[in-house]
């Protein structure tokens, strides 16, 4: 099977097309039923108390969905800013499997930038901890306070 999948570009392009079926059901799914009914439990809030760095990541999502970016910034700003970064490496990464069958997106991305967004996540999570005021507006709903 993985060796039909390596060789046949119909067979990528149809796991493909299956795969951005899935993520378009699980986005519909986002989009009718708002996760603050049934919020996602956050296993690092539940067992420390503190945020992590995706904590209001769905709501911001259910927020994008229904196009109120302000909403989503609010929930998770991090996310906010990067989501549009991460959904063009997946489209970029999936057409060149599709058309190779190999990876050649990863070797284009600097390690350096690679590596600067990575200190900049776990910056983030920590300073959206801190109980001062610009702190407390990183924490998801905090940009309400100032809005």
């Amino acid at each position: 099977m993985a060796g039909r999948i390596r060789e046949s570009r119909k067979a990528r392009l149809g796991l493909a097309a299956c795969a951005a079926a899935a993520a378009g059901a699980a986005a519909l799914y986002l989009y009718l039923f708002t996760p603050q009914g049934v919020p996602l439990v956050c296993i690092f809030h539940s067992i420390t108390g503190l945020y992590c760095p995706g904590c209001g990541a769905g709501r911001a999502c259910y927020s994008i969905l229904h196009g109120r970016f302000l909403d989503a910034f609010c929930y998770n700003p991090l996310m906010t800013v990067l989501l549009p970064l991460i959904g063009l490496y997946i489209v970029a990464r999936v057409v060149d499997w599709i058309i190779t069958g190999g990876n050649h997106i990863d070797r284009k991305i600097n390690v350096k930038f690679l590596t600067g967004v990575l200190i900049a996540v776990v910056i983030y999570g920590v300073l959206r901890n801190i109980p001062v005021f610009p702190f407390t507006l990183l924490a998801p709903g905090g940009f309400w306070q100032i809005l």
